[in-house]
């Protein structure tokens, strides 16, 4: 697609549950191709946040805008993962999943495939198209989901806790498979986890928040090349200072 440009703003946001304010007057602005990670302890309204930016949750005050111009053309599109491996159709094959958003926009059935097929390899599961969730490992079901986001090209991809659920080996490999779809796509990620780790190595910047009620306590730029050593003394200064900022103890553990 020609001449896009797109992305997140958000201005003095507040979202009230009742008499709990989940969110104070966070404002935040999000630039094409950034990946953004939100981190902070339970109850800072991470997800919050991004309920409302995917729509699923309206705000009390404030303004959120999720924009992308192209050919003329202008369009809000966001694609969601979580960290739910049900969020995939399991009557569906893996191919048939990724279809799902192609299918409802009424794209025509061999266009359909060679999309799925295209978005399943860049995944680096192309081999697996004709599988079924349930014949599906864990982390290779959320890269099926990572697909099927990706495949109707939206503007923005929304990503709460995806990794949470897997052990740590396949959640190493599963982080390296996204940065490399993310450098090939070069998509704007809004991505909420509570690893701290996980944050150093895929953000560009983090965000670190504050709880009761949720505001932003600091605005963190990552500038270490990828890919990124977890060992290495850079990666663990990073760590230690976000850990500090949430717990208030300096410790990388």
């Amino acid at each position: 697609m020609k001449n896009v440009t797109s992305g997140i703003s958000i201005a003095d946001l507040t979202v009230e549950y009742g008499t709990v304010r989940a969110l104070d007057k966070v404002s935040l602005d999000v630039q094409p191709g950034q990946f953004v990670c939100l981190v902070g302890p339970s109850g800072c309204g991470k997800t919050t946040l991004l309920n409302v930016v995917a729509g699923f949750v309206q705000p009390t005050s404030g303004q959120v805008s999720v924009s992308r111009i192209g050919n003329g053309e202008a369009k809000a599109t966001r694609g969601m993962v979580f960290q739910d491996y049900s969020q995939l159709f399991p009557w569906r094959t893996a191919r048939l999943n990724v279809e799902f958003g192609l299918e409802a926009r009424g794209i025509g059935s061999a266009e359909r495939r060679k999309e799925a097929i295209r978005h399943l390899a860049m995944v680096k599961l192309d081999g697996f198209a004709d599988t079924y969730p349930h014949q599906l490992s864990g982390g290779m079901q959320q890269r099926v989901a990572i697909a099927r986001a990706l495949a109707y090209n939206p503007a923005l991809l929304l990503m709460d806790e995806p990794f949470g659920a897997l052990d740590a080996l396949t959640r190493d490999e599963v982080q390296k498979i996204l940065v490399d779809v993310w450098q090939a796509t070069g998509k704007m990620v809004l991505y909420v986890t509570h690893n701290v780790g996980e944050a150093v190595y895929l953000a560009d910047r983090i965000i670190v928040m504050s709880p009761h009620p949720g505001r932003i306590q600091a605005d963190i730029p990552v500038t270490m090349p990828r890919y990124r050593d977890p060992l290495s003394d850079p990666f663990i200064a990073l760590q230690r200072k976000v850990l500090k900022m949430i717990t208030g103890r300096d410790s990388a553990g």
